[in-house]
C-alpha cells in the first residue's frame, strides 16, 4: 500500500504537524508514505514539494485578491476565508500516479482547487480527508462560533460585508463543494468527536462516509524525563511556570487576553505568587506582550521554536500549560504538553474536554471565564497531587494518541477505502 499524504506545509500550523507525524506513524508501520506539500521546510526526503514554485505562490495571491474583493478591501477578515478557487493538478505528479491511496489534510491557500479536486476524485483513487476545522463542512470559513447556516446551505454569512447575502460568496462555495463531494466517493476523518458531531449537522457531509481518528504523538520524543529541564534552558527554577504557546502569541482566538486576566485574579487572591511565579510565552510576537506591562507575574518571551527538542525541555520545565483558545479542534499542544507529564488547563471549547478529564489530568474551565481559569491554573500549581496529575496526563496520551494506536486506525481506513473501490 502506497499513501500520499496532501497538505498546504511540511511544518507551519497544527495540521501540517499532525500530518507529518502520520507519515512518520504510517512508514513505522510497513506502510510506505510520503507527502506533497505547497511549502517545504526541511530535506526529508520522503516530503516532496510542488514544482514551480513562483506559480503556487502566484495562485495564493490570486486567491486572496479575490477574497480582498470580496471584503471590500478590507484586511481584518483576509485569513479567516478560503474559497478554493485556485490550486495545482497534483494528478500530474510522480507521487500522486504511484499512490494508492490519496490522504487529504489542510489543503487551503492555493494548494488545492476544487477543480483539482474533482481531476482527483475522477482519477479512481481512494480518498481520505482529515479535517483539521469546520472548512469542508461549510462554505468558506474554517471556525463557526454561533454561525449555523453550514447546516442547511450557506448564505448571509456573517464574515463577509453586510452580513453577506442569499447568493453571496459562501453560497457560491458551498454549492461547489456539493458537487464535487458528490461526485466521488470521499473518506472523511474528524480528529476529534466533537468535529465530527459538528460536521454530521451539514448538508454538505449528508450521506458521506464519516469517522473519528484523533492526530498522533511520538512519545519517544515526547516523555517525562529525569534531567532539569529549567537548568538546561536557563530558567528560575525557584519558581511555579506557567506555559502558553501559540504561532502568533497576539491571536485572539488563543485567548492570551483570557490568560492576563487570570493571572491578574490569581496576584490579587494570592499576592504571594506575585514572586514566584513566572509566564512563558512562546511564539511570536511576544515582545509585544512583555512590552505592554500588563502582567503581574515575571514574563519570559520564549519566541517562535522550531527546535523540536528545545519544545519538550520547555513543556517539562513547566508546571502547568496554559490554552485558553476560544476555538480548538484537538490541539496538538495539549497533547505534547501531556506527553511530557505537564498537565494542561484550557477552556471547555471544540476537542478539548477528550484531551483533558477535568481534575485528573488538568483542568477544564468554563468558557470564556477568566476567573474559572484563573481557579483552574491556582488548582493545578497549588493544591492538585502533582505526580498523581502527571501519571495520569502521561498514561492517556500513550493509550489514545501514540504513534501506534492511530496509525493502525489509519490503515484499517485505507483497507476498507480500497476494498470500497474495488467493490465499487
Amino acid at each position: 500500500m502506497r499513501v500520499l499524504i496532501v497538505n498546504t506545509s511540511e511544518a507551519a500550523g497544527g495540521a501540517a504537524v499532525a500530518a507529518k507525524r502520520l507519515m512518520n506513524a504510517l512508514n513505522n508501520h510497513g506502510v510506505k508514505t510520503k507527502m506533497l506539500v505547497r511549502d517545504k521546510q526541511s530535506d526529508d526526503p520522503n516530503v516532496s514539494p510542488l514544482p514551480h514554485y513562483a506559480l503556487q505562490h502566484w495562485r495564493f495571491l490570486w486567491e486572496r485578491w479575490r477574497i480582498y474583493l470580496a471584503l471590500h478591501l478590507r484586511r481584518e477578515r483576509l485569513f479567516e476565508i478560503d474559497t478554493a478557487c485556485c490550486g495545482a493538478d497534483i494528478t500530474s505528479t510522480p507521487e500522486f500516479k504511484e499512490a494508492d491511496i490519496v490522504h487529504l489534510h489542510w489543503v487551503n491557500q492555493g494548494m488545492l482547487s476544487l477543480k483539482g479536486l474533482r481531476k482527483i476524485l475522477d482519477s479512481g483513487k481512494p480518498v481520505v480527508w482529515t479535517m483539521h476545522d469546520a472548512w469542508t463542512a461549510t462554505g468558506i470559513c474554517h471556525i463557526t462560533f454561533d454561525c449555523q447556516r453550514f447546516k442547511r446551505q450557506c448564505g448571509h454569512c456573517p464574515l463577509l460585508p453586510g452580513k453577506g447575502s442569499e447568493g453571496d460568496l459562501s453560497s457560491t462555495v458551498w454549492k461547489r463543494k456539493q458537487r464535487a463531494y458528490q461526485q466521488g466517493n470521499i473518506h472523511f476523518v474528524a480528529c476529534s468527536r466533537w468535529l465530527e458531531g459538528e460536521a454530521r449537522q451539514s448538508q454538505l457531509l449528508k450521506n458521506q462516509h464519516l469517522t473519528t481518528i484523533p492526530n498522533p504523538i511520538d512519545t519517544r520524543i515526547y516523555r517525562p524525563a529525569d534531567t532539569n529541564a529549567r537548568q538546561t534552558l536557563g530558567l528560575p527554577e525557584d519558581k511555579r511556570l506557567i506555559l502558553f504557546a501559540s504561532q502568533r502569541a497576539n491571536n485572539p482566538y488563543k485567548g492570551m487576553d483570557y490568560l492576563m486576566e487570570a493571572c491578574r485574579i490569581m496576584a490579587e487572591q494570592h499576592p504571594e505568587m506575585r514572586d514566584t511565579t513566572a509566564l512563558l510565552i512562546m511564539g511570536g510576537h511576544t515582545e509585544e506582550l512583555e512590552a505592554s506591562g500588563q502582567l503581574p507575574f515575571e514574563t519570559i518571551p520564549l519566541g517562535y521554536i522550531n527546535d523540536e527538542q528545545r519544545k519538550v525541555n520547555l513543556y517539562r520545565a513547566a508546571d502547568v500549560f496554559a490554552l485558553p483558545s476560544l476555538s480548538e479542534n484537538l490541539p496538538n499542544t495539549i497533547m505534547e504538553s501531556m506527553a511530557c507529564g505537564t498537565p494542561a488547563v484550557a477552556f471547555r471549547v471544540g476537542g478539548v474536554p477528550e484531551e483533558i478529564d477535568h481534575l485528573k489530568s488538568g483542568y477544564v474551565a468554563q468558557y470564556r471565564s477568566a476567573e474559572d481559569l484563573a481557579r483552574g491554573l491556582y488548582w493545578t500549581l497549588c493544591e492538585a497531587d502533582r505526580e498523581a496529575l502527571s501519571k495520569a496526563c502521561v498514561t492517556k496520551v500513550r493509550h489514545r494518541w501514540s504513534e501506534h494506536q492511530v496509525a493502525l486506525q489509519y490503515i484499517e481506513l485505507y483497507n476498507e477505502a480500497l476494498a470500497m473501490k474495488h467493490y465499487l
